[in-house]
């Protein structure tokens, strides 16, 4: 009884861990949908990348940085500069509740994305991008994506 009972538990908390993940394919849909390939000259396997360097696809992930600010969601938004978390001084360029960069409907997320990527410094505001995406071949990261 006990066994039958860790092992549903175990079997919860795997399913609210990979609730937040999206699958590479479905998400370079969802970004060809909101026109971001080729959107200010970068292509869905930028964003893919992105998406990767800075979430591995999780669209639920928060990070705190040693700065006291937080990063959320599949593309790891700041809320220093970006988005309010309720918690800290916040510019809150995008004009967006931290929160809702968190949803599993990624539009929020994605025009805040955009007004990053359309400001100065482009997809290069975003560190991983600079360092393990930027100035690299990407086209593998489409591979067997079909857009439909």
């Amino acid at each position: 009884m006990m066994r039958a009972l860790l092992i549903s538990l175990i079997s919860c908390l795997v399913a609210i861990n990979q609730a937040g993940l999206i699958n590479r394919c479905d998400l370079a849909k969802v970004l060809h949908e909101e026109e971001l390939d080729a959107f200010e000259g970068y292509s869905l396997s930028d964003w893919l990348c992105l998406a990767f360097v800075e979430s591995n696809f999780n669209i639920s992930k928060v990070n705190e940085n040693t700065d006291g600010s937080f990063d959320y969601g599949i593309f790891q938004i700041n809320s220093r500069y970006w988005c309010n978390d309720h918690q800290s001084h916040s510019e809150n360029i995008c004009h967006v509740d931290c929160q809702e960069l968190l949803s599993p409907n990624l539009l929020s997320t994605i025009n805040c994305a955009k007004k990053i990527a359309s400001g100065a410094g482009g997809m290069r505001n975003w560190a991983a991008w600079r360092m393990h995406c930027a100035d690299r071949p990407l086209s593998y990261w489409m591979t067997g994506c079909h857009l439909g």
